[in-house]
């Protein structure tokens, strides 16, 4: 007798443990620790990850597995491992854990139905099934019969099924071929009537080309024969159908040129050279490459991954989400060919589903994808690279609220292999472990064909107004972008729209229309003319007066990319601007054309928010222009000026990365913040010490650590005294070194009507503030479940907002 020790899926603390059940004898050997498989929980019929198998348990009267759902295990004993360890480092749970390792195709679905169990004559059963055995819960709803359904079930005469459905679908191709020989096939071809002409011709295709298998949609294309064609000679027996599963390829219509290794320069082999040792030898080390933009490091990962290969292992790419730049792919799609797969969120559901199955069936060797391929199912790793590690998007935001950082480095312990996190600006956690030798520093100091980074000009805006130009361009950049388009060659504007947007105001009273949801005021979106609120999607028209004094002075502030457009159309009417913000680039695939067409010339001037800003190559941009480098700045998060410098920095990298030399010119209204300053000298190493002494002052990371709590619900009162019970808790609990900053109201109090309140601890070393934090859930998990209150921990946040 087997028993399963089971996870199952009901994200709550009372269930976050392990159920035992029996293993069905026809099951025995099937059943194997990491598979999915659907258990009885109550009533309901759920899906469950099995962790364990053992011989016995403590417990009486099990119930059985009903069935798996897998064939073989979906995650692998280190993934298992992995789960834990991530559920116990970010105090999610552990079903949670379990489920980001997995596409979200994997992700169960339930469906209920009702089940006739009274088959005797009874009117009221029959009017309500009709000759149906089962009928659909949503059914039974849309004609309002779900109440004497009710009645049925407690009588017994009826029951409520749970179905677990997968999303995951595989895609079927119908392939046809013909099961005649030659000889078979002439003869048949002389019996078909002359009315029958289609048929004629798809025979004739086999005569052509005997033994083949061909999708049905092609068949009929190339042997102009329709499906009615097809279907008749498949009744007659003489053309076969067989259903084959096609993989939904995301890059099917792209064509990858080979690329060959590049000789690598003195800089480049020496930052090569300890990783190739670290592989040789099996060896778990971190390294940070930094290097500046346009030194090389994409090279340095395809040739310590052609070194991972060789040794017979895989290798795990992550790219920030948005840096996920065609060009990205296309350079290791080119190298490793079909050895790569994709994984980002710009593929479908299938599509990840497909590409996931690739890696588990062993059929590809490097995966190149967003944060969550970092749970890619390999089972040999060599070697895993994070791109530009100072992104914001390799911390998830919401449970588990891992960083693939971390994550990166526990799997390398397990395999033994070395971790590259590369940037030209490296966050300063990693930069400070580099510098304590925790993380091993490879320094690339040069551009690759040895060109100067770009000159960079800083406009003081304040100045610009005083000059009287009320224009969103300074004069600097204005006659700069004339020039490029004279000579032909290409700029990329940024608008630096994050903490910022356009919102209304009436001039006369200062009224500024507020979200009825959340303590946020409205985005003006031109396109639509609406008012949107970017935490609950509240939508409403623009006002032609102004709601609170009637005035007619109603106007819009802020530059959206759109605005500036429409400035560009007006003052270089002859220009070609290519715009890409979340308006242009939310279809599917519209990223990968516009940045197509912009390299292929098309355009004179690249106009985005923040997706432009890194992993751009373009041999023919000379300028970059910052219309507004000081948003950021102003945001309430301690890592602000750390957020404005690397975005500088990189976007300034765009500029002159070829045989042309570059130029930047950065408008702001705080000309002599250090971050603007500096990003200006491209000088990462004394923006890294001024901002140690700023955070060393704060008692903010990299010297100390934090975990921010958040409390919100709908009642101001609850959620105040709620924080405050918390923030008593674990003072009590901590030691004196600790901070306990709050409970304060969030940056934004409140959201979808719910207020929010917020503490912030800061500490070097609390053994047991894990343990604090886990014993606070449980604490609180009554008042969570009967009253609404929502408690969410973040250890280590990204955002402070």
């Amino acid at each position: 007798m087997k028993i399963a020790s089971v996870i199952v899926d009901v994200p709550a603390m009372q269930t976050d443990k392990l159920f035992d059940y029996l293993v069905p004898e026809k099951w025995e050997n099937t059943i194997l620790p990491g598979m999915r498989v659907i258990v009885p929980f109550g009533p309901r019929k759920i899906q469950g990850f099995v962790t364990a198998l053992k011989a016995d348990s403590e417990v009486e009267h099990l119930r059985a597995i009903i069935e798996p759902q897998d064939l073989v295990p979906v995650l692998n004993g280190e993934l298992l491992a992995l789960g834990d360890w991530l559920a116990e480092e970010t105090l999610c749970l552990k079903i949670s854990a379990y489920q980001v390792m997995l596409p979200a195709a994997m992700k169960a679905k339930y469906e209920k139905s009702i089940r006739r169990l009274d088959h005797q004559a009874n009117p009221l059963l029959d009017e309500m099934f009709g000759n149906k055995e089962e009928i659909s819960w949503k059914e039974a709803e849309a004609r309002n019969i779900l109440p004497s359904l009710q009645k049925e079930v407690k009588n017994g005469s009826a029951e409520v099924v749970y179905a677990v459905k997968s999303k995951a679908n595989k895609k079927m191709v119908r392939m046809i071929s013909s099961p005649l020989s030659l000889d078979e096939l002439n003869e048949k071809i002389g019996t078909i009537p002359g009315n029958a002409v289609k048929q004629k011709q798809l025979l004739q295709f086999f005569l052509v080309h005997p033994g083949a298998a061909v999708p049905a949609p092609e068949l009929a294309k190339t042997a102009d024969a329709s499906s009615a064609a097809i279907k008749a000679l498949i009744e007659k027996g003489w053309l076969r159908e067989k259903r084959k599963e096609l993989y939904r390829d995301p890059y099917e219509h792209s064509t990858f040129q080979k690329s060959d290794p590049h000789v690598l320069t003195t800089d480049q082999k020496q930052a090569i050279q300890p990783v190739l040792s670290s592989i040789r030898e099996n060896r778990s080390e971190t390294f940070l490459l930094y290097g500046v933009t346009g030194s090389g490091k994409t090279e340095i990962y395809l040739q310590s991954i052609q070194a991972v290969l060789n040794e017979g292992k895989e290798a795990i790419v992550l790219v920030p989400e948005i840096s996920l730049t065609p060009q990205m792919v296309h350079r290791f799609k080119s190298r490793f060919g079909k050895d790569v797969a994709v994984l980002h969120s710009g593929l479908s559901i299938g599509e990840k589903y497909d590409e996931w199955r690739k890696i588990i069936r062993k059929e590809v060797k490097v995966v190149v994808g967003a944060r969550s391929a970092i749970f890619a199912p390999f089972e040999n790793i060599g070697m895993i690279i994070i791109d530009e590690e100072h992104e914001n998007s390799y911390k998830q935001e919401d449970n588990p609220r891992y960083h693939a950082r971390d994550v990166a480095i526990f799997r390398s312990k397990i395999h033994h292999c070395p971790v590259i996190l590369g940037s030209a600006t490296p966050s300063l956690e990693s930069f400070a472990r580099a510098q304590k030798n925790v993380y091993t520093l490879l320094r690339m100091g040069k551009r690759m064909n040895n060109q100067p980074l770009p000159d960079v000009s800083i406009v003081d805006m304040r100045e610009e107004l005083r000059t009287g130009n009320r224009s969103m361009f300074s004069t600097a950049l204005f006659e700069k972008l004339q020039d490029r388009l004279e000579k032909k060659q290409q700029t990329v504007l940024l608008l630096n729209k994050r903490g910022y947007s356009s919102f209304v105001m009436c001039r006369d009273c200062g009224y500024v229309m507020q979200c009825p949801n959340c303590d946020i005021s409205l985005t003006y979106h031109r396109h639509t003319n609406e008012m949107k609120c970017h935490y609950c999607g509240y939508q409403t028209f623009v006002p032609q007066v102004c709601p609170e004094c009637g005035s007619s002075h109603i106007r819009y502030f802020g530059t959206g990319t759109q605005k500036v457009e429409e400035e560009l159309g007006k003052l270089l009417p002859h220009a070609r601007v290519i715009r890409m913000d979340v308006d242009t680039t939310s279809r599917k695939g519209s990223h990968e054309r516009l940045l197509k067409s912009f390299a292929n010339g098309e355009a004179d001037i690249l106009l985005g928010t923040q997706m432009i800003a890194k992993g751009l190559d373009f041999p023919n941009i000379t300028l970059v222009g910052v219309l507004n480098a000081d948003t950021m700045l102003h945001l309430p998060d301690f890592r602000a000026s750390e957020k404005t410098f690397q975005l500088l920095t990189q976007v300034s990298g765009r500029a002159g990365r070829h045989e042309l030399a570059g130029e930047v010119v950065v408008q702001t209204y705080t000309p002599e913040h250090y971050s603007i300053q500096l990003a200006g000298d491209q000088d990462y190493e004394s923006f890294y010490r001024q901002e140690m002494m700023m955070r060393k002052v704060g008692a903010y990371p990299p010297f100390y650590y934090l975990a921010l709590i958040t409390v919100s619900h709908e009642n101001v009162m609850k959620t105040v005294a709620a924080a405050e019970k918390i923030a008593r808790f674990v003072q009590s609990r901590v030691s004196g070194q600790s901070v306990i900053l709050g409970p304060a109201a969030c940056p934004v109090p409140r959201i979808k009507n719910r207020y929010r309140y917020q503490c912030l601890i800061k500490y070097k070393h609390e053994p047991k503030l894990k343990e604090t934090l886990t014993t606070l859930l449980e604490h609180f998990q009554h008042q969570i479940a009967s009253e609404g209150l929502s408690i969410s921990i973040d250890v280590n946040p990204n955002r402070m907002m």
